[in-house]
This record gives C-alpha cells, structure tokens and sequence, in this order.
C-alpha cells in the first residue's frame, strides 16, 4: 500500500482517495473526463435529476436529498437532546429496521464505541434474546421509510407485547419508544394510534442514502454518540462536490464506474484497520442495493482482513477504507489495494453516496429503485398465506439435510463439490444464512473458507437481512451467482403478537420465498437445513476444512 499512497491523491476536507486516475486510466476512455465534459460535478450537486436517463429523471427527482440533507438533520439537533434528557434512565438502546434503515447507525456506534442493540433478524432465538436482555432499561427505536416491512412491523408488536408483559402501562410502554418514519407513512398512523414519539424522516432521501438523515442520526444520538460532528464532517467534505478538481466523490466514482466497465465488476471492501471496521458492511448495501439490476452492477464483497482469501482476482478491484488520512502498508500485511479511501465518517458517507451515484450514471441504472426486492417479500407474503411449500430432502447426512437439484451427488462432500465447480471464471458464490447472527456466528467461517476452495469472491450475509442489499444484486444484477443457503432448525419459537405466525414460521418464509425468487431467475441454489445447529455447523465447517488439507 505504501506505493498506492505515495502517487496522486484526490483529497478534500480530511478525505483522501488514492489510486483512482491509475484505475480510471485503465479503462479505454477515462471516465472521469467524459463525467467532467458532460458538467456531471456541477449538475450532481445542483441535483439534477436527468443524470440517469428520462426512465430514472421522475423518481431522481424526489430522491436527491442526501446530497445537503446533513444541512437539514441539524434541525434534529435541539430535538434530540431534549429527547435524550426525557429518556436518561434507559439506557439500552434497541434499533429495529432494515437496511439503510439501521446499517448506518450500527456502523456509527459501532465506530464511536458505543453500546446499540441492532435487530434486523426474524430468527425467533435472537428475537427471544433481544426481548429478554434489560428490559426495563430498553428504548426502542423503530425505524422504517413506511414500517411495512414485515420484519420491523414484527419487531414491533414483540417488544409492545413484552413491556405489558412486564406490567407496564400502554402510557408507560409508549414511552419507550420512538419512531422514525417518512410523514404521512403507515407507520406514522401506527405511531399516533400508540401515542409514541415520532421523529420524521427526510422524505427525499431513500433508504440506502440516509445514514445522515434521522435514520443514522436518532439512534446513534441516544445511544451516546455526539452526531453533530458527523454533520460538520459532511459539511466540509460537501464544498468538495460541485468541482471538477480536488473531488474525492468524483474520483471514486469514476473509479468504480470504470471498474465496472471494464470487466473488474466485483469490489472487495477490506477495512485498514484504522477505526471504521463496520463501514464495509453499510457500503455493501449501498452499492449492491443502487448499481446491482438490468444485468450489470457492483458486487460488494466485504471481507475480513486484508489477508482474507477473495480479496484479489482479476475482475475484482480492491477498496481499502479507513479512519486516517494517510497509512503505511496495510496493518498484518496482506494484498495492496487498487484504491484506498481514508477519512472521517461523516465524510464517507456522503463521499460513497455522491460516487455510487456516479457509477449508476456510468452503468445506466437508476440508482435509486430496488426492482427486484418485492420478488422474494411477494413470495414471502404468498407463503405465509397459503402455507410452506412441502419438501422432502434429497438426502440426511449427519445434522445436516440436504435439498438439492435431482440427479446429482448424495453425499455432502459431493454437492458442496458441484456447488464450488460449478462457479465459473466471471461468477461469484453468495452464502446466506437464515440463523441466529449471535448463536450461529461460526456460519460466517464459511465465506473465507469457501473464498479459499474456489479461488473466486465469496459473500456472505445474514437473512433477512441481506434482502435488502446484496439481494438486490443477486436478481438484478449479471446472473453468474451461485448460491449457498443455510436454514435451521428452531428449537423454542416465538409468537408475532396479532399476527397468524410465530418468528420461525416467518423467517421460513422469508428463506422460502427467496429461493423462489432467485429460481424464477434461473439462478443455481443449494439449501442445507441444520437439523442441530450447532452439530450443522461444526460438520459442514469439517467437511470443507478437509479440501485444505
């Protein structure tokens, strides 16, 4: 890393961006020259929405407030310290949401040190855990651009349930909560019914752009941390957007737009180890969510450190990104990166946001639409409905059944075979595990030793939540994924209060559904159904230890 550092940097306002002409100038024509003769800097931040085409302009239009929102979220400011001083005694924060909806406030405390409970699962044993941990100390935020997201709707209902459970008063549990909403959503009228605080949400910014918005910000505030500096961070980075010199935004955008366009479509996103460790999973979903559909897109591919395997390859490029200004080599060794981004924060966000949109531009996507996210929450929705579909395995090997495509191998050594054959030079292989993140978190062993066994990008994501962002790609975006998915068993499950299913029966739907929606594609998945979780887990994470030995 230390030569990517001593070349030409793009920096502005204690941001910095290195390697972006070098990988610009490998594309035919660079892009950031065509972005700069088309006045892209300017139009971008005079938000003009015609930069996606006349198809996106109607919908751009109504979704580029996160370009000056942090100039508008200071009016949050007052707001939230008087709700903080009224809320002093509890002090377990809970963020229920989806997405852009609670991965910006995660990644915020989670960079400031502080404490925030993030339940984005439907696994009834996390639910369970969540429900049961200082109760009487817990405020929860619910967070949702409209709250009809099942998950959020379901989380909901659980913690209203347990608070009168634990003898409190509607008025005493309306208190701890508060809702973030857009005005005139669904969950508003919700929240009025419940008589809970209600903070609005900035209606022009969509889900994968609010981290600056009362989505990142309420959190993250009461769970301690001072958001006003993440403001003043993306103010001074903001001045930056608008030129067509010393624009950190610009260069990574072009950088990825090129990238992307000249066949290195999968981006590895490796932390340096200078603080922002969380930042890649936020990134993920902005990238997957905004440039993953009509067949093209960026892969995000997080991995865990720079000497994680899937951190290199030729369609891959890597993407460094850290706290500091400037680093030495990569902390514990490991690949050079072909880009590396440093700087604050609240810098980050803005900077990720303004490039990815740029690279949309550059691909000819509307950066702003998930079309493909309704398949696998109409599937869900069918299901729950009418019942699981029924299924016998292809065959039970150990704590472990198998449901595979007919004809195949009847062992699990040889479909996991086929599975990683089966993943092509230009393809990737997608892990997605529908299980507790907590209980369950040897699963994510998988991705580096599964990176290992076929030498190609490897992802990895927890459902539901991974719906939301890499699932996006995995439909829309180029079909050249497999798919990996891991269901348990449920030993105690949980009730939806006033709903007609438990926890486990939705988070089997939502598994169920998705592998609908990914079959309607055409695209290959194998399903492992861990009868015993944790003897699941250690057999199959044995099973593909034995092809390094």
């Amino acid at each position: 890393m230390t030569d990517l550092l001593a070349g030409p940097v793009d920096a502005a306002a204690g941001l910095a961006v290195y390697g972006a002409g070098a990988v610009d100038r490998s594309a035919p024509a660079p892009v950031r020259d065509a972005l700069l003769s088309a006045g892209v800097p300017r139009r971008l931040a005079q938000q003009d929405p015609s930069l996606w085409g006349p198809e996106a302009e109607a919908a751009a239009t109504r979704r580029l407030g996160w370009l000056d929102t942090h100039r508008r979220s200071r009016e949050l400011l007052p707001q939230l310290a008087e709700l903080m001083a009224e809320l002093a005694d509890l002090d377990h924060v809970v963020l229920t949401g989806t997405d852009g909806s609670s991965l910006a406030a995660e990644v915020i405390a989670r960079t400031l040190g502080r404490p925030l409970t993030v339940l984005d699962t439907t696994d009834p044993g996390r639910v369970r855990a969540a429900l049961a941990d200082r109760l009487e100390r817990t405020v929860v935020v619910v967070a949702g651009k409209s709250g009809a997201t099942v998950e959020t709707d379901s989380h909901r209902r659980a913690y209203w349930q347990a608070f009168l459970d634990a003898g409190m008063t509607e008025a005493e549990a309306a208190r701890r909560f508060v809702v973030v909403t857009d005005p005139d959503s669904p969950l508003e009228a919700t929240a009025t019914e419940m008589g809970v605080v209600v903070i609005p949400a900035d209606p022009t910014v969509g889900g994968c752009y609010s981290a600056l918005t009362a989505f990142g910000l309420v959190p993250a505030a009461l769970a301690g941390v001072g958001v006003a500096d993440l403001l003043d961070q993306a103010e001074e980075f903001a001045a930056s957007l608008a030129r067509d010199r010393d624009n950190p935004g610009l260069a990574l955008g072009a950088a990825l737009g090129a990238a992307a366009t000249t066949g290195r479509d999968k981006v590895a996103l490796v932390s340096d180890g200078t603080g922002l460790d969380g930042l890649g999973d936020w990134v993920e979903q902005l990238l997957a969510e905004s440039t993953g559909k009509a067949g093209v897109g960026l892969l995000p591919v997080v991995v865990e450190s720079p000497r994680a395997p899937g951190a290199t390859g030729p369609d891959v490029l890597t993407v460094s990104y850290g706290g500091a200004l400037a680093v030495g080599d990569v902390p514990g060794g490991g690949c050079a990166p072909d880009l590396a981004v440093n700087g604050p924060l609240g810098a980050h966000f803005l900077a990720w946001e303004y490039a990815t949109a740029l690279a949309g531009a550059v691909l000819g996507v509307d950066p702003f639409d998930q079309p493909d996210v309704a398949g696998s929450t109409e599937h869900t929705r069918r299901i729950l409905d009418s019942g699981p579909p029924a299924q016998t395995p292809s065959f039970t090997e150990g704590a472990i059944e198998v449901y595979a495509p007919p004809g195949g191998p009847t062992d699990l050594d040889g479909v996991l075979r086929q599975l990683v054959d089966g993943v092509d030079d230009a393809g990737y292989l997608a892990v997605t595990a529908y299980l507790d993140r907590s209980a369950d978190a040897e699963a994510a062993r998988l991705r580096p030793l599964l990176a290992t066994a076929t030498g190609r990008p490897v992802t990895f994501g927890w459902g539901p939540r991974y719906l939301h962002s890499t699932g996006q790609y995995h439909k829309g975006g180029p079909a050249v994924g497999s798919y990996l998915q891991l269901t348990g068993a449920v030993a105690v499950d949980l009730p939806v209060p006033g709903r007609p299913y438990t926890f486990g029966e939705l988070q089997a739907a939502q598994a169920a559904g998705d592998r609908r929606a990914l079959a309607d594609r055409g695209r290959p998945v194998l399903r492992l159904h861990l009868t015993d979780r944790p003897t699941g887990l250690a057999q199959l994470l044995e099973a593909i230890g034995r092809w390094r030995a």
